[in-house]
């Protein structure tokens, strides 16, 4: 596999530098800045003579922001919005509310037509690598495409350039020619991340690349990610459900249940320190390797009930209905999320009763089923 990405005369990708989030360095500012986005999908329904139209929330009121280099973990059960989201920053989806700033540019409302600049530096992966690539096409016209869209390169150097794009992602340049149905899971998947770097993006929303894959050829995709990630120095959100995965490869990790964030911190405070009664069942729902290797299990949080619905969630904090700490103050206030450590580093809550998992152990072996 080539270390280079093969046009030399191009300053956009450069050496990756450390991580530095805007808070802890006033002067850095941040790549993405998303506040109170909203998207609600309008559902009619009919009861009785009259139809009457409900609205599902999918993202209600979700904010973060993403620096230059960093990539930030969106995580939670299916149907929280976290797919809903990452279409909406690359506006494949219309937001209803909100704000959506890339590079101090709003881009939220624009327009087709001014989106397409745009879009050369927001690219997406795709969850499913066989619906998401065209079976019509060759491998070269689905890499080419965006060379041709945007007009990066004349028709005599984009084959070049194609071969070099496939061979940064660990598959054959000869294989140009070929078709999606000639290719595994896996290098489909490669195809849809060459699709995604070819014009030279500086973000990437990856919605769960890796879950319709198997396990070793997961491990693989992973490592192609994480390499690109360290040598072009790009920015990542990486939409997942699968925690080990967001452990390894991000930096930052935002919690999502019911279409709202509910804990944002590092990687470290998340995984070593979740404070938000979710994030620690979360958590405790993930499969532990070191009971396998003889260590003695702890007590699983195990939640009763089901999600509620997005048409109605409860009102005041929406996990209360499954929370074992809820009080009526849960069902009155909505709580904020605001940083509730004194540590000073950026991690922020949305739980009138925030504290570490360690002091909870006992009070979730109560509403163990």
């Amino acid at each position: 596999m080539s270390d280079q990405l093969g046009t030399q005369d191009s300053d956009r990708y450069r050496e990756a530098a450390p991580v530095v989030h805007p808070d802890s360095d006033p002067d850095r500012k941040p790549m993405l800045v998303v506040k109170d986005l909203v998207k609600y999908f309008p559902v009619r329904e009919y009861t009785g003579l009259f139809p009457t139209t409900l609205q599902i929330r999918a993202v209600d009121g979700v904010s973060f922001d993403v620096a230059p280099g960093e990539t930030l973990g969106l995580v939670g059960e299916s149907g929280c919005g976290k797919t809903t989201t990452g279409r909406l920053i690359t506006r494949l989806l219309e937001p209803t509310a909100g704000s959506i700033q890339f590079q101090g540019r709003e881009i939220g409302h624009l327009k087709e037509r001014q989106l397409r600049g745009m879009r050369r530096d927001l690219q997406i992966i795709f969850q499913d690598p066989y619906g998401s690539l065209n079976p019509r096409y060759t491998v070269g016209n689905i890499i080419g495409t965006p060379l041709q869209v945007h007009n990066l390169l004349p028709k005599n150097k984009r084959k070049a350039r194609v071969q070099e794009l496939l061979e940064l992602v660990g598959l054959n340049p000869e294989h140009i020619n070929r078709y999606p149905n000639e290719f595994s899971g896996g290098q489909r998947q490669r195809i849809g991340i060459a699709r995604a770097l070819a014009v030279e993006p500086k973000l990437i929303i990856a919605d769960e690349p890796v879950s319709a894959l198997d396990v070793s050829i997961q491990a693989q995709v992973m490592n192609l990610l994480e390499k690109l990630r360290k040598e072009l120095g790009l920015a990542f959100i990486f939409v997942a459900h699968d925690l080990g995965v967001v452990r390894h490869f991000c930096d930052r990790v935002a919690v999502m249940y019911l279409g709202k964030v509910v804990e944002l911190g590092s990687r470290e405070s998340i995984y070593g320190a979740p404070q938000h009664p979710y994030t620690q069942a979360l958590l405790s729902a993930a499969p532990d390797l070191n009971v396998v290797r003889g260590a003695v299990p702890e007590e699983r949080i195990r939640l009763v009930g089901d999600v509620p619905s997005p048409i109605n969630p409860p009102s005041g904090c929406r996990f209360r209905t499954r929370c074992w700490k809820a009080q009526d103050i849960c069902a009155q206030e909505e709580p904020a999320l605001i940083p509730r450590n004194d540590s000073g580093e950026l991690h922020t809550i949305a739980c009138h009763f925030a504290e570490p998992k360690t002091s909870i152990v006992a009070d979730a072996a109560e509403v163990t089923v």
